[in-house]
């Protein structure tokens, strides 16, 4: 809940600087957790805000890829300053290294040796990795490890 209140103190503090950009993508994050809440009827822990704004990045990432093929830079560029206004509520990524290390110390807890162990791999490293990696690179890299074991 730590991270739900953060945001809506955020809201607040631009509100009172009357920056309408921040505001409204604030507004609209935390839109996106109250809907959860109402679908799920219960509060959101921090790790469902996570996962929600890692959504939400993702959106507007490919939003931004279709503005630019559509030659709308400027609505592309709107997309992105809003990517950057959600990052600021993302834990920092992991460099590829550290992702590496994290793959291979969860495949030897996990004692994988095949493509069958996958989902016990991909779960460990999901509970370290959520909201500081690509979970789709993330399991592209846990594939090319278990199919080359």
């Amino acid at each position: 809940m730590a991270l739900k209140t953060d945001i809506q103190n955020d809201m607040k503090t631009a509100m009172r600087a009357g920056d309408k950009e921040r505001l409204g993508t604030i507004r609209m994050v935390l839109a996106a957790i109250k809907q959860r809440e109402v679908d799920t009827r219960e509060d959101v822990s921090d790790t469902d805000v996570l996962q929600l704004l890692e959504k939400m990045v993702k959106q507007r990432r490919e939003s931004a890829e279709q503005y630019r093929s559509g030659e709308r830079p400027e609505l592309a560029e709107r997309e992105e300053r809003e990517i950057e206004f959600i990052r600021v509520y993302l834990p920092e990524p992991l460099s590829d290294e550290d992702l590496q290390a994290l793959i291979a110390e969860a495949i030897a807890t996990a004692g994988a040796t095949s493509m069958k162990d996958m989902g016990k791999v991909m779960g460990l490293v999901k509970a370290e990795a959520q909201g500081r990696a690509d979970m789709g690179k993330v399991s592209a890299a846990v594939k090319e490890r278990l199919s080359a074991a």
